[in-house]
């Protein structure tokens, strides 16, 4: 352990540092650019008063550290610029101390800050070589890290004036360390004076041990390794409390030149000539530079007889530079008694031996990559982590966040599973696509988010191969970078809803028969008009008919929801979809300037739609989708403003809500949904959906979780009807997808009874009924059709019109919506009674016998005034009654004399 109280001769040192080396490193910066007023007192005052105005603060800002995204207690994911681990003083090997201290700051706890000898040292030798290097005290080297990272921090990309990139980011970061660490000149000279004069400002204000600290978890070791703990369990797969004199020795030859000695790019043996001197040897075999430094250490160990020739060939071969610079570090430990002769020839002896653990980042490592994935672009591009990409950027690469998700493991597991059970990575001739989000309701936590497909952000790879992309197909295009998908049938909840909030009954009978797409009203962009008189066929080419709005969503029927929204304004069916978190892919609202859009011919993202049902399944409340439960800093700080916001907002009325529900509850049990049902007696509300052959749907929600399920093709191309994976057509994947997922979601997170629908709006409608009697069957069933009744044609009846009239109706005049009238034709058999009253009864007898031939006459009664031939006063049946030609007609009349 080193030592760390700080001396008098090393306070005496810092104050030396602040006034005496002012002036020698003036003379020494004046003799190298002004040699001839180098003497004089006017260059070391000048020198001095440079020193004295540059600025003595340094403020240390918190290092750069990876981003972790959590799920619970699991790392998800971690995102870095620089791979650092911080950690506290004991956490560090005492041996990395004396290596570091032994080979680069050996007076480190005599001076204060800045060491004069190793510095008057090297300025004297750069005076003569031009060049400043070496000599820097570990504080220096500390300020030195500092100054690099504050300007790697703000690094971006610069541009001209157009917008054109000058200098990428790469060439800015690449300019923080040169500018650093290789200025020659005047300039060189003011940066070495600059690092002194924050040295001795830092050493006033933290303890040797914090700098000391501070150094080995700022510095690189290679690559993206910044820190001591980070580059002890890269190279060596050890924490740093756990490291051998011979591994903390190569640790401290690395930081010295890090992409020179690093051991991670293939290793480097040695090889020797006939003369015994060594050269490197590069990974493919070939022969660069002679490195004789590499191996002198080892020759004097060989011809003293301390190591054995096998000894000395084993030590060589490998890192040959590096080799060299681990014995430079292992001979100052020996020198300065902090190892044994021993341990110095035990370590010496040793091959550098890495076992290279890359630490992972990235989604692509992930267990739910499109999760993650989704979670990335909220970082990147949500204003709570930043008003610009740059800032959104430092936050997820070098901010140190800790992020937690609203990842459901148990949920997560079994939609990866579903996927990779009933999903293809790829289909041969079409760019497939899976996927599934699951939604807590009452929420929007997202609890899941699976993709059939591999994920890579390698867009080479993903041209090629189309089972690779780092596209989230349940995302959006701002979150996800995904154009979406035609929403097919799951698109008609926001007809069903606008229908509700209209007050209209979901068993209001409405014209769903097999007609051109029927015109509709749009108040905001223009009516609709088919003027080509396109017609749109029912899915399995069911047969459309006059039915409600329940039938119709329990069946899917698009004829009836054309019916449906022809009553109504597509503007508003809109302006549903808009509150309720559907918009287009790319952003924009949906419009419904055409009437195919209610059959759901718009591009959307699975994640809204999950939502959209949500929000029914919530009682009309929607949750606007959320990723992200909360943020904390490094130190355990919880951060709230960056929690991207997000909010519950009632949006339907709880009537609607619920009445919805129950039309949608028809579709899971025995509907077109019924396949996706787990049946494991938790309600449950869905919907299905397709779009021509490219893109088929199941969303399905209880009252907690809801799930929506996407299969089809990405590009538009390809027949997932025609198109069969391990027994099934790619369009019916969704069901056991979905069903599985759900039951998962069940088992977990439960379900309650959904409320049950409003009255008013399952009313029976009482509506008025077209009188057809008289008019020919089909005029008849035209007529009632259009108006929207069901018509059942009945037996004939009794009639003297003819075969094809109808002769009677029921119900007439006004019945509730979604009753069969049923019409009877005349039968031809029948007549009208003449009417022949005040007749004389054999005239009657004539007259009524022409149509009905059973006529007879009936009672008399007597009567003076009937008259000597009688008269008639009346028929049973009576005149005018419809009766057949075989009924005997019986006439009554008076007479004088019956007899």
């Amino acid at each position: 352990m080193p030592e760390h109280k700080r001396t008098a001769t090393g306070v005496l040192g810092g104050l030396a540092g602040l006034v005496g080396l002012s002036a020698v490193a003036g003379l020494l910066v004046a003799a190298t650019v002004t040699p001839a007023i180098a003497v004089t007192g006017a260059a070391a005052s000048s020198a001095i008063s440079i020193f004295d105005n540059m600025p003595s603060i340094l403020k240390i800002d918190k290092l750069m550290q990876p981003t972790t995204i959590w799920t619970g207690d699991q790392v998800l994911a971690q995102f870095y610029d620089q791979n650092r681990q911080p950690v506290e003083f004991d956490q560090v090997a005492p041996v990395m101390y004396d290596a570091i201290l032994s080979s680069e700051d050996p007076r480190y706890y005599q001076h204060g800050g800045v060491d004069l000898i190793g510095t008057t040292r090297a300025l004297l030798s750069n005076a003569q070589g031009g060049q400043t290097q070496g000599g820097s005290s570990i504080s220096q080297q500390y300020v030195k890290n500092v100054l690099i990272q504050k300007c790697e921090r703000d690094a971006v990309a610069e541009r001209d004036d157009a917008g054109e990139v000058i200098r990428t980011r790469d060439e800015v970061l690449q300019s923080c360390w040169t500018e650093a660490t290789t200025a020659s000149g005047v300039e060189g000279y003011e940066r070495k004076l600059q690092e002194m004069r924050y040295a001795i400002q830092l050493e006033k204000e933290y303890s040797k041990n914090d700098i000391l600290l501070g150094y080995l978890n700022i510095a690189n070791f290679g690559g993206t390794n910044y820190g001591i703990e980070a580059a002890a369990r890269y190279y060596f797969n050890v924490p740093a409390a756990e490291l051998s004199l011979g591994q903390a020795a190569t640790l401290a030859g690395i930081v010295q030149n890090p992409n020179t000695y690093r051991i991670d790019r293939g290793e480097r043996g040695t090889i020797f000539d006939a003369d015994g001197v060594a050269y490197n040897k590069a990974p493919d075999g070939s022969i660069d530079d002679v490195n004789p430094g590499t191996i002198q250490a080892l020759n004097t160990l060989r011809d003293e007889g301390t190591i054995t020739p096998e000894q000395y060939l084993a030590a060589a071969d490998g890192y040959s530079a590096t080799k060299g610079r681990q014995l430079y570090v292992l001979s100052r430990l020996l020198d300065d008694g902090k190892i044994t002769r021993d341990q110095y020839v035990a370590a010496a002896v040793e091959p550098i031996t890495p076992q290279i653990t890359p630490a992972s980042q990235g989604c692509a490592a992930s267990a739910a990559p499109y999760y993650c994935q989704y979670v990335v672009s909220v970082i990147r591009n949500d204003p709570a982590f930043g008003e610009t990409a740059e800032e959104r950027l430092r936050s997820l690469r070098q901010d140190g966040l800790n992020i937690y998700t609203t990842l459901a493991v148990d949920v997560q597991n079994a939609a990866q599973k579903a996927m990779d059970d009933y999903a293809p990575a790829s289909v041969e001739g079409m760019r497939f696509g899976a996927a599934s989000v699951s939604i807590e309701a009452k929420t929007g936590r997202v609890l899941a988010m699976a993709q059939n497909t591999r994920f890579t952000e390698d867009a080479d790879v993903a041209a090629s191969d189309p089972a690779y992309t780092s596209i989230v197909y349940a995302g959006d295009r701002q979150f996800g970078a995904s154009d979406g998908f035609e929403a097919g049938s799951t698109f008609k909840l926001f007809t069903l809803v606008d229908w509700l909030e209209q007050g209209r009954s979901v068993n209001e009978v409405v014209n769903g028969r097999d007609r051109p797409v029927p015109n509709m009203t749009n108040s905001c962009y223009g009516d609709y008009v088919n003027y080509d008189k396109t017609r749109v066929r029912n899915f399995n080419n069911q047969a459309g008919y006059n039915g409600t709005p329940m039938q119709f969503t329990r069946q899917s029927l698009n004829t009836g929801f054309f019916g449906m929204a022809a009553e109504l304004d597509l503007c508003d069916i809109a302006k549903v979809a808009k509150k309720m978190g559907v918009t287009l892919a790319n952003g924009s609202d949906i419009e419904m300037r055409n009437g195919y859009n209610v059959i759901g011919s718009d591009s959307v993202s699975p994640l809204a739609m999950a939502g959209a049902y949500a929000t029914v399944a919530n009682g009309g409340v929607y949750c606007q989708p959320k990723v992200i439960d909360r943020v904390t800093d490094t130190d355990g700080t919880e951060r709230p403003e960056l929690v991207p916001a997000r909010s519950c907002t009632p949006v339907l009325s709880p009537e609607v809500a619920a009445t919805a529900a129950s039309a949608l509850a028809g579709v899971m049990n025995g509907g077109t949904g019924a396949q996706g049902n787990p049946y494991d007696g938790t309600p449950l509300i869905g919907k299905t959906g397709t779009h021509e052959t490219k893109q088929s749907w199941m969303i399905e929600s209880s009252t907690n979780v809801a799930t929506a399920v996407l299969a089809g093709t990405v590009e538009g191309q390809g027949d997932i009807a025609r198109t069969w994976y391990n027994g099934r057509r790619l369009m019916d994947i969704r069901y056991p997808m979905a069903r599985d997922i759900q039951r998962v979601a069940n088992q977990f997170y439960g379900g309650d009874r959904f409320p049950a629908p409003d009255n008013n709006l399952t009313r029976r409608v009482t509506r008025e009924v077209p009188d057809v009697v008289g008019q020919t069957i089909e005029q008849a069933t035209a007529t009632l059709t259009d108006a929207g009744w069901e018509v059942v044609v009945g037996e004939p009846v009794d009639s003297d019109q003819p075969t094809d009239i109808v002769a009677a109706q029921s119900p007439s005049g006004s019945a509730p919506g979604g009753t069969p009238i049923t019409i009877s034709p005349s039968n031809g058999q029948a007549g009208a009674v003449p009417d022949v009253t005040g007749q004389a009864p054999v005239k009657a007898l004539a007259t009524l016998r022409q149509t009905f031939p059973e006529a007879t006459l009936g009672t008399c009664t007597e009567d003076p005034e009937g008259g000597a031939q009688g008269r008639v006063t009346g028929t049973d049946p009576a005149a005018g009654t419809v009766a057949p030609r075989s009924t005997a007609i019986t006439i009554n009349y008076t007479s004088a004399d019956c007899d």
